[in-house]
């Protein structure tokens, strides 16, 4: 009698519960917090993205073992775009309503970033984009822990021109087809041409994604860099095309004694697959390099070896980390820092709430987030690629630099607002 009592009272208690919501399923979904996962994981962008869906990943272990966000887990959801550029709209929707995400991090190249953009804007979404970019945007729903061109290709081209950076009087805009590059590059030009370089000594050239074929381009750099004055390459390729370009650099012994080229979008990472031999001196311009000594980066990348280990990741003993994972690990923490200021993890609450957010980045520098602008005060380090992969750091800026969305260097920038529009 006692034990049917027991059972009706459990029956009504689980009634009581389920009616709301809190019945087992119900409260595993409300102790967690969905994370969107949005980088291709297969097709040109692989060789780029998939370890920034590792870094996410490990974040968010890290993260919950420390005992979470608000005390729920967070939960990532993982979805590949597959480096084509219409389906990342769709798999944004896909997060935003049917995996009802609180938060989104990802995408690479601008053309996947602007393609997913409406989404975010229409559905009220929060995505956090790791990567340095062209700059000239701004939105509310966006937060931007990557570079903004006055924190990456101008002090890169600047130091080009120095007496430390060899320099050079001819610049080669190379760059993929898309968004980033030429934009990047019509501000490199302006910026150029401001420094008294005339159009004569500027050559620029792209080739489409997932290009292979680099000779008759390097063919053409060594005859342009032959005309007499000292050149300098300034790479804007992108995704595994940066493979077969370095090796064709290497097959025709243009040597960073006679061009240098500068990249922006090759780090450890993209090195892993090249012969870096032939490639000692080149260059690349970020606000992060693996062989920086501090505390933090030493404790990051052992955490991303021991993270690469325990999940078995191809060539795991020689993984490496880079710019964009750093950026990623920034935008994690300061997401669940703002999260945990605003009590919420409600989108509109939680952008004011990022505003002014410190974090001790693997930089060794504190990253803030701009009060307005929603991108990073960032350091710029430029290093030389070393033989083993890695890169010396020949040159940084003293302290962080305030993003510039705006470039100056663009007609009519000047109007333009320092903070998103609210709507």
């Amino acid at each position: 009698m006692k034990s049917r009592r027991n059972f009706i009272k459990a029956t009504v208690l689980c009634t009581a519960l389920a009616s709301i919501g809190l019945a087992s399923f119900g409260a595993h979904a409300a102790d967690t917090i969905k994370v969107g996962v949005l980088h291709s994981l297969s097709g040109t962008m692989a060789i780029s993205e998939t370890a920034l869906k590792e870094t996410v990943l490990m974040t968010i272990d890290e993260i919950n073992k420390s005992g979470g966000v608000l005390g729920k887990k967070l939960e990532p959801v993982v979805v590949d775009p597959a480096s084509n550029w219409p389906l990342f709209a769709e798999k944004a929707r896909q997060l935003l309503t049917k995996d009802k995400v609180a938060v989104t991090f990802g995408c690479w190249t601008s053309v996947s970033r602007k393609s997913v953009l409406p989404v975010y804007k229409e559905l009220n979404g929060l995505l956090f984009y790791p990567v340095q970019y062209e700059g000239e945007e701004l939105e509310k729903n966006v937060f931007y822990t990557g570079a903004a061109p006055n924190q990456q290709a101008i002090p890169a081209v600047e130091y080009l021109m120095s007496k430390d950076g060899g320099e050079a009087k001819r610049f080669v805009l190379l760059g993929t087809d898309y968004v980033y590059p030429r934009t990047t590059n019509k501000i490199l030009r302006a910026f150029l041409k401001s420094k008294g370089v005339s159009d004569a000594d500027i050559m620029e050239e792209y080739t489409p994604f997932g290009h292979s074929d680099y000779q008759t381009i390097i063919a053409k750099i060594k005859k342009f860099a032959g005309e007499g004055k000292k050149t300098a390459v300034v790479s804007t390729i992108n995704g595994d095309s940066n493979v077969p370009f370095y090796k064709e650099l290497g097959n025709a012994g243009l040597k960073a004694t006679d061009v240098p080229v500068v990249a922006f979008s090759v780090g450890e990472e993209e090195l892993r697959g090249v012969d870096t031999k032939p490639l000692v001196g080149h260059l690349a311009s970020w606000n992060y390099f693996m062989s920086l000594k501090n505390p933090e980066n030493t404790k990051f990348v052992k955490m991303y070896q021991d993270w690469a280990k325990k999940q078995k990741l191809p060539n795991a003993a020689k993984v490496v980390t880079n710019d964009p994972m750093e950026a990623t690990y920034i935008g994690i923490h300061m997401w669940k820092q703002a999260v945990e200021k605003a009590k919420s993890t409600d989108v509109d609450k939680v952008i004011a709430a990022m505003a002014g957010q410190t974090f001790k980045a693997p930089s060794g520098i504190t990253s803030t987030m701009d009060e307005k602008n929603h991108h990073l005060h960032k350091s710029v380090f430029i290093g030389e690629i070393k033989a083993d992969g890695q890169f010396n750091v020949v040159w940084k800026t003293p302290g962080p630099i305030k993003a510039q969305p705006w470039s100056p260097y663009i007609a009519g920038n000047d109007t333009k607002k320092d903070e998103p529009e609210s709507k």
